[in-house]
């Protein structure tokens, strides 16, 4: 098997067509049909990954979202009927690390989340970035901002462990969408910049005026090294 995932849908259909789908793409499927049953399953289940519905009886996806983040750093991505900007968005403001909209292709949203939790390598084990007031330690995935512990979700780290890589150049939105989420958006940014405004609530002074991760209009996103 491959990794675990949790399948919380109440739609009888999609989540047992979804399940042996992804079965079929190796994981191990636990689901769940609310979002209370998602929560008491949790702590039994230890998913890799949840894929959260949004439209759930009782306890909605929004609120499983939040419940879950503030738990820790368990990849979630969520599930949507609709692309609107408002679905997608306060998805991804209650926590959540990806999207995905139904219909959905087991094959693709299989790629997304072994997208999602391959793991940076590569760096020296005593490898440290430092960036203005923050240190980076991507060997233990750890942020300290001025000698105070930043807690990232694991996407907001790979996210800003890229920016710091770059020794303050321009990383565009292309290539952060590619290299921190692994595909293309087609255009569509709107996951990276909530990323972006999420990142900026942990690690700067003033999240409003930010003086560390900087935006470079029309391209991307830079961190200045001499803040």
């Amino acid at each position: 098997m491959d990794f675990s995932v949790l399948l919380v849908e109440d739609d009888e259909h999609i989540r047992q067509a979804l399940g042996l789908a992804l079965a079929d793409e190796g994981f191990a499927v636990t689901d769940a049909v609310s979002g209370e049953e998602a929560l008491e399953l949790l702590a039994a289940a230890e998913p890799d990954v949840v894929l959260l519905d949004l439209m759930l009886p009782g306890v909605d996806g929004l609120e499983v979202c939040r419940t879950l983040r503030a738990r820790g750093d368990l990849p979630i991505i969520i599930v949507t009927a609709r692309a609107d900007a408002a679905d997608v968005i306060a998805g991804l403001e209650a926590g959540a690390d990806d999207y995905v909209t139904k219909p959905l292709v087991a094959s693709v949203l299989a790629a997304r989340i072994r997208a999602l939790l391959r793991r940076r390598g590569g760096g020296r084990q005593d490898e440290v970035l430092q960036v203005g007031p923050l240190e980076i330690r991507p060997d233990v995935g750890t942020v300290h901002r001025a000698g105070v512990e930043a807690h990232l979700t694991r996407t907001e780290f790979r996210l800003l462990v890229e920016l710091a890589s770059a020794g303050g150049r321009i990383v565009t939105r292309e290539q952060l969408l590619q290299r921190v989420w692994g595909y293309d958006y087609f255009g569509d940014t709107r996951l990276l910049d909530v990323h972006i405004r999420r990142l900026r609530r942990k690690v700067e002074t003033n999240p409003d005026e930010p003086a560390l991760v900087l935006t470079v209009r029309g391209t991307g996103y830079r961190l200045d090294v001499d803040a």
